[in-house]
């Protein structure tokens, strides 16, 4: 499957906003978009035009896209299934996103970044209710556990984690640090996403 390779800073540049896909550094001094915020190319410091209805509402999709990791089709497949879902469908994509296996294990701060956490799931490292998942868009419900391989509990990464995360844990989860275990006990809502995403302009640009 088709993945962006170039420098992820451009992308959090392209989108005027942090969008935490590179780990510690985006939380530090050194993060690109504090330095330099205009968008990306040789017209980035020019003057911008204002942007039409279309364009903001483009803007929107692809910040979600971007930060979540997820390719085109994949997110449309996503907003199909929210708008099916009852309640409002701008929240359903935003849980569905965020009920991803790649990005509670980010939450959770077993991976500094989503591509990290992405990887950890890809190579075998993550258990749910005990089986091994390898697939970064499983999506968790209530009452899954979820655990770390024994062998990969043993990496000095994990080791180190044991002492607490240092991250804050949505409310959505539980986490027992010593134990490299967390437990979902509620399904997450629009309120405990701190992603600035304009969801009713997605359903916007979908809805044309």
């Amino acid at each position: 499957m088709a993945r962006y390779t170039g420098s992820v800073c451009r992308l959090c540049r392209r989108e005027g906003c942090k969008l935490f896909l590179k780990g510690d550094k985006c939380y530090s001094e050194k993060c690109t978009i504090g330095k330099r915020p205009t968008p990306p190319g040789e017209h980035g410091q020019a003057r911008q035009r204002k942007m039409s209805e279309y364009g903001l509402q483009l803007r929107e999709k692809q910040k979600a896209k971007r930060a979540y990791g997820v390719l085109e089709n994949q997110f449309h497949r996503y907003f199909e299934t929210a708008e099916r879902m009852k309640g409002i469908t701008g929240d359903n994509l935003m849980q569905l996103l965020e009920r991803r296996l790649d990005n509670v294990i980010y939450r959770l701060g077993f991976g500094s970044s989503r591509p990290m956490a992405r990887q950890l799931v890809l190579h075998g490292h993550i258990r749910v209710n005990g089986k091994k998942v390898t697939v970064p868009s499983y999506l968790v419900d209530v009452n899954d556990v979820i655990t770390v391989a024994a062998k990969a509990a043993e990496t000095e990464h994990f080791k180190a984690l044991r002492e607490g995360t240092g991250r804050v844990i949505p409310q959505w989860m539980v986490i027992d640090a010593e134990n490299l275990k967390a437990t979902i006990t509620a399904l997450p809502k629009r309120e405990d996403i701190d992603l600035t995403i304009q969801e009713n302009l997605i359903v916007e640009l979908y809805s044309r």
